[in-house]
């Protein structure tokens, strides 16, 4: 399902598309961090030069030769640059041209400065004050070392007071796409789903729209609290048309939350998990994205594209959340699975070798020249 023919088709598509792209609404949130993205030093040479830990073995292999003792890790700052799932996912929506509607954790009562060029990309609002996270990159994975005590902020109490019950709902009703993201970072979000599904969700009128769900690493979560948020999850079906987002780890942890058996990750192991998943958590649409390819399920049937995987990214925070956005523009155009899929790995691509959200046309562009 990814052959130069299938890639030229897209292309077409998409830039046929510009038009009608820059009418779709989107409503997304509800997390904000900002991320500060950092090297591990391996060894200084001087004081402008050092090699770099590639490896996350090579940071676990030093730290646990440093075990019972204490050892010095050095930090080298890359970059400081807006995070969190729904802005990353959010602003990338936005560079596709996108009309995006943002609720979140973004400053308050004022605007961190970070998230100042997304503010003049997307209509914004902030009901609290973002977290923040060190990212630990490596070539093969990154740790993400959050500050998480802000996130407290996001409550439906705060979004009713500081934002207003009546302008989400409007949000939720004028859009195509309502994304939201990040569970497993705000302690509150099942209280905020359970609000939605009461206050919400009954008035809403016309087409189904899409409701794209990520629940972002719910490892430290109980397995309680997971199972409640994979309820409520799946009761957003009976008003929108929902996609749950997971990557290879989570949905190793959803399936064994679910009792299933998770060691295989082969291809057609992944494929067997995320049939099983979707049949126990009955969405509309199940994705799971690897790094090297990506894969959907709907109704049992599974679709498989491969991805653009380079081994040398120049950033791999917040490829996933462009997956999630690629993904999300190709349903939002009517794309089946395999193409939405198309869409998303380009976009992930695109990203970790550039570190910048592509534009409809870069994302054609990438499709076009497809890297060796």
């Amino acid at each position: 399902m990814n052959t130069p023919e299938i890639r030229e088709q897209c292309a077409s598509q998409l830039l046929a598309a510009r038009e009608r792209v820059g009418r779709i609404k989107t409503f997304v949130g509800l997390d904000g961090f900002v991320d500060e993205i950092v090297h591990v030093v391996d060894k200084r040479e001087n004081a402008g030069k050092y090699l770099r830990l590639a490896k996350m073995s090579q940071f676990a292999e030093r730290l646990a030769a440093a075990a019972g003792r204490s050892t010095n890790i050095e930090l080298v700052s890359q970059v400081i640059k807006l995070g969190g799932n729904g802005p990353i996912m959010a602003n990338a929506l936005a560079g596709f041209g996108v009309q995006v509607t943002y609720l979140g954790l973004l400053g308050y009562p004022d605007l961190h400065p970070v998230f100042g060029d997304f503010s003049r990309r997307a209509e914004v609002f902030s009901v609290g004050n973002p977290g923040r996270t060190d990212a630990l990159e490596f070539e093969d994975g990154k740790i993400m070392q959050g500050k998480l005590e802000s996130l407290k902020q996001m409550n439906w109490e705060n979004i009713r007071s500081r934002f207003g019950r009546q302008k989400f709902a409007e949000q939720v009703g004028g859009a195509q796409l309502v994304g939201l993201v990040n569970w497993t970072m705000l302690a509150r979000m099942n209280e905020i789903w359970e609000a939605v599904l009461a206050e919400i969700c009954p008035l809403l009128q016309g087409p189904r729209r899409l409701l794209f769900i990520d629940l972002a690493d719910p490892e430290k979560r109980t397995p309680a609290d997971i199972r409640a948020a994979l309820d409520l999850v799946v009761r957003f079906e009976k008003y929108f048309d929902v996609i749950l987002g997971l990557n290879e780890k989570e949905s190793g942890e959803i399936g064994k939350i679910l009792g299933l058996e998770t060691s295989d990750s082969s291809r057609e192991g992944l494929a067997a998990r995320g049939r099983k998943i979707q049949a126990l958590v009955p969405v509309g649409t199940l994705v799971i994205h690897p790094t090297s390819y990506a894969l959907a399920v709907s109704r049992g049937g599974v679709s498989l594209v491969e991805g653009a995987f380079t081994p040398k990214p120049r950033i791999t925070t917040g490829a996933g959340d462009h997956f999630n956005s690629g993904f999300c523009l190709g349903r939002l155009l009517g794309f089946d699975n395999a193409q939405s899929l198309l869409t998303g790995v380009a976009t992930s691509g695109h990203y970790v070798r550039t570190a910048a959200s592509p534009t409809l046309a870069d994302l054609a562009r990438f499709l076009q020249n497809w890297p060796v």
